[in-house]
């Protein structure tokens, strides 16, 4: 698939009226889009490089949960296409409890992630609940310590190669990895300013990680950040900035996974 026409599909099948996509609407254009015959020729046309080659650099970083966020195809505010490679490192930091302000579908291209689906009950484990912003397009994050809460785990499914999910904005979750996984990752047009986040209270927690979706530039996902938690008492700091990747990281890992797909 051409550039063009990737960019086609995801105007078509997302629309671009006042209602959101539906989940799963987002679910079966990024699952196309992640087969290898697919996805394999769009990212070798990306790794030449000449194609919008500074916008995506500069929005494209390695994450503080230890994975590089690349964007593939910018399309704002309608739509961001990304990839993540997540490295699989011993002793990588666990995402906490989030939803985002948009809906958004993820597909697994290599490997697998552990995807984990909650809602609030009196039952539930305890944790503090912080409200996410950012100021304005290219802002910095702020989070906002809203009070205690609980949650309890409704689903935890293994997704791996070939398995696409879509969720609804308000949706809470988190994915945990814990092997090298590749996933396309896309987000649509936002619903909502801001995004809850909920740290679990077990005593004494450490490099507890806020879940990010986007970049400086959007307003459409929660940020993440390396911290401390005690009890349920503890406050969080603001995250610290996105540091873009190097030209040539981007290149090759593009180029890596294009020849991975065999293309």
């Amino acid at each position: 698939m051409q550039v063009e026409e990737a960019r086609r599909l995801l105007v078509e099948r997302l629309g671009g009226g006042p209602e959101p996509p539906s989940p799963e609407s987002a679910r079966e254009v990024i699952a196309q889009l992640a087969r290898p015959d697919t996805l394999g020729p769009l990212v070798r046309r990306l790794s030449v490089g000449d194609l919008e080659l500074a916008e995506c650099i500069r929005l494209s970083y390695r994450h503080v949960l230890g994975f590089d966020k690349l964007l593939l195809l910018p399309g704002a505010p309608r739509f961001m296409l990304r990839v993540h490679f997540w490295h699989g490192t011993a002793g990588a930091v666990s995402e906490d409890i989030h939803n985002h302000r948009c809906v958004i579908a993820s597909a697994v291209v290599r490997g697998s992630v552990r995807m984990e689906c909650y809602q609030p009950a009196a039952d539930g484990v305890p944790a503090v609940a912080y409200r996410e912003s950012i100021d304005g397009p290219g802002g910095a994050w702020r989070l906002r310590r809203v009070g205690e809460a609980r949650l309890r785990l409704l689903h935890s499914e293994q997704y791996g190669a070939g398995r696409s999910y879509g969720l609804a904005a308000r949706t809470l979750h988190r994915v945990v990895s814990e092997e090298p996984a590749v996933t396309l990752f896309l987000e649509t047009a936002p619903q909502r300013s801001v995004t809850d986040v909920y740290v679990r209270s077990r005593g004494r927690v450490r490099d507890s990680v806020l879940h990010s979706g986007d970049d400086p530039g959007r307003t459409t996902g929660p940020a993440r950040v390396v911290g401390e938690v005690r009890a349920a008492r503890a406050e969080r700091a603001d995250p610290p900035p996105k540091t873009p990747l190097p030209p040539a990281v981007y290149l090759a890992e593009l180029d890596a996974l294009a020849g991975s797909l065999g293309y």
